[in-house]
């Protein structure tokens, strides 16, 4: 693949798609994007079981963990250099921390956000015509206090990037363009109608299949597709597989990636992601 024709694929858009609404185009995302990287050295994330944690004790374990944790081998920016626009993402605090810090978690902790925002700050200062869409829609060990240092973060990284939440239809590039807006933030916390760059959660549903066949994931994403809201949202295709305790247990020590992502009828959208998502879009219905 030739990375450097998508870094601005927003900006070579033609005319008559720059000036459709945003929610009206195909739009490649990554799953559980930010977790190219988990610490096998942190503690178990508060999005595990008990029974989890009190395994993990054993230094094996959290190993195993890692295999089945990471589902992208590609950092923030390099998903960007290849066309990546939406990201899935979900965090958490490290109860046991005494001071406010927020990190990404997916079974373990990966960076702190803070890191991440600032690293997609930086490409799209590069990118003026790229435009990306933040889904925070998991949240664990996290009280009111700490949203509004994750909101203030967002402020502080983005600024006046920030899209300022209006009706979806009026949404296009050419309107985000002209406002040199460039980030639109989803949020699934209740603060969102206290901060004007929010955008509710439920403008950006994203139905789950939950499943390890293709053949039925195929099926849920066509059948989704054609349910979803004619008007006012977003919307996710989720094009990934999902592994069962069953699933997990036959590929213990191969972990995800050889045991989902090799297989010969996997989806395999993004040859460099292990789990693509596509943000949106009645125009395109072929398979993912």
């Amino acid at each position: 693949m030739d990375v450097k024709c998508n870094e601005d694929w927003m900006g070579a858009l033609p005319v008559c798609l720059s000036t459709m609404p945003l929610a009206n185009l195909a739009i490649p995302g990554s799953h559980d994007s930010f977790s190219y990287w988990v610490d096998e050295k942190s503690p178990v994330g508060p999005d595990q079981a008990t029974s989890i944690k009190r395994l993990a004790k054993i230094s094996l374990v959290k190993k195993l963990m890692k295999k089945w944790s990471v589902t992208q081998n590609l950092t923030f920016k390099e998903q960007l250099e290849s066309g990546i626009r939406y990201f899935d993402l979900r965090v958490s605090s490290k109860p046991d921390e005494a001071e406010i810090e927020i990190y990404f978690i997916h079974g373990l902790y990966g960076i702190k956000v803070w890191d991440g925002l600032t690293e997609i700050n930086t490409f799209l200062t590069n990118h003026s015509t790229e435009v990306v869409l933040l889904d925070f829609n998991h949240f664990y060990a996290m009280e009111h206090e700490h949203h509004l240092y994750l909101v203030n973060m967002l402020q502080e990284v983005f600024g006046s990037k920030l899209c300022i939440a209006d009706c979806v239809e009026n949404i296009t590039l050419q309107y985000l363009w002209e406002k040199k807006y460039q980030v639109l933030v989803f949020y699934h916390y209740n603060i969102w109608n206290e901060c004007p760059f929010l955008w509710a959660g439920n403008k950006m549903p994203a139905p789950w299949a939950n499943t390890t066949n293709v053949h039925k994931l195929i099926q849920f994403l066509e059948t989704t597709l054609g349910e979803r809201a004619k008007r006012g949202t977003f919307h996710v295709s989720q094009a990934i597989l999902t592994p069962q305790v069953k699933t997990i247990m036959r590929g213990l020590k191969s972990g995800l990636k050889n045991t989902l992502v090799h297989r010969p009828d996997t989806v395999q959208c993004e040859p460099r992601c292990f789990f693509l998502k596509i943000a949106t879009f009645p125009v395109f219905q072929g398979k993912p």
